[in-house]
């Protein structure tokens, strides 16, 4: 009976050294290597962000056209990331003498690419609820969104504009938005840098 009392604690202190012993040494390992390795990450400096010239589009001083312009903006990648950073520099403030065809306040909520080369972009209500209206306007704000996906970005083929995550019918009663549209440059032409 001594004999298996010793066998039995003798087999508790073997296994509780060795508990000890894996959780000291993973304990100390994990320690040092953990903060090192994160002082190593938040001190490295950051590169200058990686950008492409891509062409926007705008309204012209005299209302009558929508020139595109190029612009700088940050680079993205896979396709669907570069896509959406052309569409968020489209829906930021013209630059002088231009006039942004979007109305202010709209914002991008989602983009999707389908398989066939269509982009799907999902924008908040302000496109339509602050549209001046008219057909013209409507053509701008229509066109300049599809035209600055399908010049910059030749893979995607055509662009169906959603709002507030649904199919609609038009933006203000003039341009038929229920199927996705391919660039139409008819009021457009490259005008010079306006970055310096």
């Amino acid at each position: 009976m001594d004999r298996r009392i010793a066998i039995g604690a003798a087999i508790v202190v073997a296994a509780v050294a060795g508990v000890w012993l894996i959780f000291f040494t993973g304990a100390r390992g994990t320690g040092s290597g953990t903060p090192a390795a994160t002082a190593a990450s938040s001190a490295a400096p950051a590169g200058p962000e990686r950008k492409i010239k891509a062409t926007l589009y705008y309204v012209s001083e005299d209302g009558l056209s929508l020139p595109g312009i190029q612009r700088e903006i940050p680079f993205g990648e896979p396709i669907v990331e570069q896509a959406r950073r052309i569409v968020e520099a489209q829906l930021a403030e013209a630059p002088p003498p231009y006039v942004s065809p979007i109305p202010a306040g709209t914002t991008l909520r989602a983009l999707f690419i389908g398989e066939r080369g269509d982009a799907f972009i999902d924008l908040s209500g302000e496109v339509r609820a602050k549209h001046p209206g008219g057909s013209l306007d409507e053509l701008f704000t229509t066109y300049a969104i599809v035209n600055a996906i399908t010049v910059n970005l030749p893979a995607i083929t055509r662009v169906q504009i959603l709002i507030d995550g649904k199919e609609v019918d038009t933006l203000a009663g003039h341009v038929d938005l229920r199927h996705p549209l391919q660039k139409n440059l008819t009021w457009t032409a490259v005008e010079t840098d306006t970055d310096k």
